[in-house]
């Protein structure tokens, strides 16, 4: 049975990804600073090759989420564990999604009615120093 033929989106993303125009996600790292609006992430190298993860949500007036944790890559998969709270997200080389809903156990680590439902980020670098410099709640480094 002959091999089946690539559709012709894959193919576009194959060139795209070939001439430099897009990102390829398998090549991609998670190391670096991370923003969009008022969310913010960061990811290092942690101890033994695990990657740690801290996140900070703000809203203003109370209306925030600050957690830090592990994340573990498979391709565009992302497992988040943050203490109890564990979240599947996504991760296509340029963003980090969250689901629209995350489990109750990641409710604790919100104030107020913000939540980390739909936390969206954008690369801002790769730079593990710059990552270490997002603070949370009380100036705590985050990505220490």
């Amino acid at each position: 049975m002959a091999a089946e033929e690539p559709s012709a989106g894959a193919r576009l993303e194959a060139a795209a990804i070939a001439q430099g125009l897009v990102h390829d996600p398998a090549a991609a790292t998670l190391v670096g600073a991370w923003a969009r609006d008022t969310d913010r992430a960061c990811v290092v190298e942690g101890v033994g090759g695990v990657q740690r993860i801290g996140i900070v949500s703000d809203y203003g007036d109370g209306q925030d989420c600050s957690a830090t944790g592990i994340v573990e890559r498979k391709g565009e998969r992302l497992r988040v564990t943050l203490g109890e709270c564990r979240i599947d997200a996504t991760f296509d080389g340029e963003r980090i999604v969250f689901p629209g809903e995350v489990p109750p156990a990641c409710t604790s680590l919100c104030r107020g009615r913000a939540s980390l439902a739909a936390f969206a980020v954008e690369r801002q670098s790769e730079s593990a120093s710059e990552a270490a410099t997002l603070r949370g709640r009380g100036g705590r480094r985050l990505c220490e």
